[in-house]
Order: C-alpha cells, then sequence, then structure tokens
C-alpha cells in the first residue's frame, strides 16, 4: 500500500511538471493572458450535503421566540424529548453565522426554533426547505403578548400574515403560551391601533392577541395561572423608602442575605450606575441590559458562582435560562404587571421557594398601586424587617462609595470626551484646540487632579477597612422564613425591632418551619465541636 502511494505521488508530480513545462512552451503573451490567478466574484459551490434516506421530509413544526437565550433554551428541551427517535430540530437565531444555519437546513429538519428576524431572512432568501410552509403542521408562540406589541417585531408581522393567506393550512394546530396571557385588562394604549381603538378598547387582551396570530376559530384557553399570578412558593415583600435609601437597602439585603440574586431596574443608565456602585462596595456585579454586546452572556457566569448579583433591565425578564435563582429584588417598581409576573417568575421556580423584595421610592407609588389592582392583591404586602441598629454601619459604607464613584464616573467622561475629540483630530489631521477638551491642561489642574487621585486613593483605603468590619454582629443569620403556602406574616416583627430574618424564637418554631435550617445549625455545630 505504501508504494502505490508513493507511485501516485510520483505520477501527480510528473503531471504537474508536464503542465507547468506545456505552459512555458506557449510563449510569454499567453502567460500575460491567463495570470497565476483568477478572481470569482460570488462563487457558489454545489456541495452534496449528506441527507439519509427518508430526510425529505417537510418541515412540520415551527416554534417562535422572542430571544435567542430562549430558542436554545426550548431546542435543549425538545432534544431531550425526541433523544430516541429519528426527529430532528435546528436553531435559527440572529448572532450565528447564517452560513451554518444554511447547510443545517439543508438537512431538511423536521422543526425549527426561530426568532422573527433571522428567520424571515432566510424565507425571503428562498431557503429550498422554507419554501413551502403550508406543510406546517403545528405553529408554536412563545412569550406571545410580547411578540405581537406593535413596533417590537415586524418580521412576526410578515410572517403571520403569510402563514395566514398563501401558506395556509387548514389543519394546522397554533399555540400560544405565555405567563401572562389572560390578564384580565386592556393592552397598553401604544399596543392598540388608532384607527380602531374605539372597537379594540371593549375587547379582551386574549382577544386581540387571537386576531393578531391568526386564529380565527373560538380558541381553547388552558389557564393554568393561580388567582395572584404568582406561585405559591414565592414571598412577596416590600420596604417604602426614599429614593436615595434605595441603595442602603440594597447593599443591606445583599450583605444579610447572600445567594443568586436578580436586581430589576428600569433603566440602563440605573443599572450603569449601580454597576459602578457595587464593584466599588466589592459586590462583584454582572450587569445585562440591552446596550451589551451578545457574544458574551452572563449564563456562564451565573451557573459557576453560587452567591452572585446579577443587574439587568427587563431584558432577562423572560427567556432567561438562570437556575436556582433565590432572590429577585426590583429596585425600580416596573410600569406592568405583566413585567412585574415576568421579573418574580425568575424565582421560585419548579416548586422551589423564592422571595421578591420591592423597593417603592415615591416615584413609583403610582406603578405599584396599579399593579397590585390588575393582580387582585387587597392585602398589603409585608414589609421586609430590617435591622435598623445595623443601617448605620450600612449607610457609611454606601455614601462613602457613592462619593467615590461620583468622582471616578466625572473623571471617565472627561478621559472619553478628550480621547475622542483627539482621535478626531488625528484622523482629519488638524491641530486640536485645547478649548475642546475639558480635561487637566494646565500645571495647576494637573496638580488638583494628583490631589484628586491622593484622596479616591485614600477613601478607597477607608473604605477597603470599613468592608473588613463585621456588621451583623452577634446575629444568628438565617435563610428568609418561607414555606411551602402562603406564609404567615402575621406576628412578624416590624422594622426596628428583632428581625424574623435574623433571629428564630423557640426550637419548637424552628422545627416546625425551618427543618432544613435546624439541620444546617447542628452540622454547622457539629462542624465546629471537630475543629
Amino acid at each position: 500500500m505504501e508504494a502505490s502511494g508513493e507511485d501516485e505521488d510520483i505520477e501527480v508530480d510528473q503531471t504537474l511538471g508536464s503542465d507547468e513545462d506545456e505552459q512555458d512552451s506557449e510563449g510569454e503573451d499567453q502567460d500575460e493572458q491567463l495570470g497565476c490567478v483568477r478572481v470569482i466574484d460570488d462563487a457558489e459551490f454545489d456541495f452534496k450535503e449528506n441527507v439519509p434516506e427518508g430526510r425529505n421530509r417537510p418541515l412540520l413544526g415551527l416554534v417562535l421566540t422572542p430571544t435567542r437565550e430562549l430558542a436554545v433554551q426550548v431546542k435543549h428541551h425538545i432534544d431531550a424529548v425526541a433523544k430516541y427517535t429519528d426527529i430532528q430540530t435546528v436553531i435559527v437565531v440572529g448572532g450565528m453565522a447564517q452560513q451554518k444555519q444554511r447547510r443545517m437546513l439543508k438537512r431538511r429538519p423536521e422543526i425549527i426554533i426561530a426568532t422573527p428576524g433571522r428567520l424571515w431572512d432566510l424565507i425571503n432568501e428562498g431557503h429550498p426547505h422554507l419554501l413551502n410552509l403550508r406543510q406546517l403542521k403545528c405553529l408554536v408562540i412563545d412569550e406571545a403578548d410580547r411578540m405581537v406589541e406593535r413596533g417590537h417585531f415586524a418580521e412576526l408581522e410578515n410572517l403571520l400574515e403569510m402563514l395566514n393567506t398563501t401558506h395556509f393550512n387548514p389543519t394546522r394546530q397554533t399555540f400560544v403560551f405565555s405567563a401572562t396571557l389572560t390578564m384580565v385588562h386592556g393592552l397598553p394604549s401604544r399596543v392598540l391601533q388608532k384607527k380602531k381603538r374605539r372597537q379594540l378598547d371593549n375587547r379582551s387582551k386574549l382577544e386581540i392577541l387571537m386576531e393578531k396570530v391568526g386564529i380565527k376559530s373560538k380558541p381553547k384557553v388552558l389557564d393554568l395561572t393561580r388567582k395572584e399570578a404568582t406561585v405559591e412558593t414565592l414571598t412577596e415583600t416590600q420596604i417604602h423608602c426614599q429614593k436615595d435609601e434605595k441603595d442602603f437597602y440594597l447593599y443591606y439585603f445583599l450583605l444579610q442575605y447572600p445567594g443568586r440574586t436578580m436586581v430589576f431596574a428600569n433603566s440602563i443608565d440605573c443599572i450603569k450606575r449601580l454597576s459602578a456602585l457595587l464593584v466599588i462596595l466589592d459586590c462583584n456585579p454582572l450587569p445585562l441590559h440591552a446596550n451589551m454586546h451578545q457574544k458574551h452572556p452572563p449564563q456562564p457566569s451565573l451557573r459557576e458562582r453560587v452567591d452572585c448579583v446579577l443587574l439587568t433591565t427587563d431584558v432577562a425578564a423572560r427567556g432567561l435560562d438562570i437556575p436556582n435563582v433565590q432572590h429577585v429584588i426590583h429596585y425600580q417598581v416596573p410600569r406592568t404587571s405583566e413585567t412585574y409576573v415576568h421579573r418574580s417568575g425568575r424565582t421560585a421556580r419548579a416548586t422551589k421557594e423564592g422571595l421578591s423584595l420591592l423597593l417603592i421610592g415615591p416615584d413609583d407609588v403610582m406603578n405599584f398601586k396599579k399593579i397590585s389592582k390588575t393582580l387582585g392583591k387587597d392585602e398589603e404586602l409585608p414589609t421586609f424587617p430590617v435591622e435598623n441598629k445595623c443601617m448605620k454601619a450600612i449607610k457609611e459604607r454606601v455614601n462613602l462609595a457613592r462619593k467615590i464613584e461620583k468622582i471616578e464616573y466625572y473623571n471617565n467622561r472627561e478621559k472619553q470626551h478628550d480621547s475622542w475629540f483627539k482621535q478626531a483630530a488625528e484622523a482629519l489631521e488638524i491641530d486640536l484646540d485645547d478649548d475642546l477638551l475639558i480635561g487637566k491642561i494646565n500645571a495647576t489642574d494637573q496638580e488638583t487632579d494628583m490631589e484628586q487621585k491622593k484622596m479616591v486613593k485614600q477613601m478607597k483605603k477607608n473604605l477597603k477597612h470599613l468592608i473588613s468590619q463585621p456588621i451583623f454582629k452577634n446575629l444568628v443569620k438565617t435563610k428568609y422564613p418561607t414555606k411551602m403556602g402562603k406564609l404567615a406574616l402575621a406576628n412578624m416583627p416590624v422594622a426596628g425591632m428583632e428581625s424574623a430574618l435574623t433571629r428564630i424564637s423557640g426550637q419548637k418554631k424552628l422545627k416546625r418551619y425551618f427543618p432544613q435550617q435546624q439541620k444546617e445549625q447542628k452540622q454547622r455545630k457539629r462542624m465546629k465541636m471537630q475543629e
């Protein structure tokens, strides 16, 4: 075999050599015409895919999701169910190589999980597997109430119109899913069309949504939600405070109750400020918002770290698979009840327990009242107990961190401003006027800058010393009290008194409501005795 291989190599070399000799003999004029390299624009290669027999079946199932993360999660679940079958699934979402997705579609999978934008692009390109959607047997729309909102997914409207006209299949089943599908109030005014607003106001949210999806007959509605719209294992609490006091209570909670915590805010600027503040306070937060690059999602870091804090906008309220979230903190009260339900739904999943804490400032009262009315929460949410004796040390740390964050924010803004002007001047090859710069340019300002850096360095040193000191002295730290079903909060102490979250009176109560905590305490005592 080796000899034959060598003979083949020799023959190839001889052939190449003879070709070169022939080209040399044809003359210099022909060499100039042929050249060494021939460039072909937009070359197409007709590679044959290794499609197994029986794989010529059409597309039978289509699942549409609003986000890439949710699409990946759905695919994992479908693959687990179809593990011992020959059913193939493909994910078609933005942020991934389009050429690779085309090759995967050539294998003619039976089920496609997609986001509307990328799927519509491939349909417009005329991909063979997507040409005949009339044979589609099952259409699933997840988080439907969000996807059909006006201005969110224009491609979805085009796709639904095509499926209900030119590619209509009377035998196709359409499934619509959402945790807030049967909310009793109407859609927001921005969703309703201006011309038909008067007619649509008297119709339910579900009827409007069904019309947009294209379900003409009366749909069968399976409502699995409770009257309160949140699960039984979720403990909902609140803290009324001033706007500038929210940082104190947030930092207090993160110190007293470590664990996987998601902190929601309504704006990106708020997330950026909180991220900078908590970094200075040595809390190591993970920020997530719409302006961040999608190549580095936070899920891997969240899965690796047991105690972590995710600062996020409502981009993570739906469809983000983050396991074992213990706490959800609403730093700013959401604007709609749907958002509140989805935010709170990040915890207390799959029969596990969780806590939802609302930090309600004067600006949040109106939104809080609307949410309570919509969800039918007649009773006031219980006030989250706080040890006031610890708040003095908390405020000292947070106020010092605020001063550091404010100085660094303005310094960074000056650097970014000056850097942009300097780069623009270099690109245009012109001299930059010093009046356009806001940074330090003269000797006096440079001295002031050096003094400010020394002051910030000393402030950070003082803060580091404060952080090293224990705040919760002589207090038994325990997990917040939850149990299956509603929590009996009648005897919960108010703020300023002994907290049920930090002290538990009586071993009988401990044994009844906190069996797991009792076991953990015994284990800790045994370990200390062994040491």
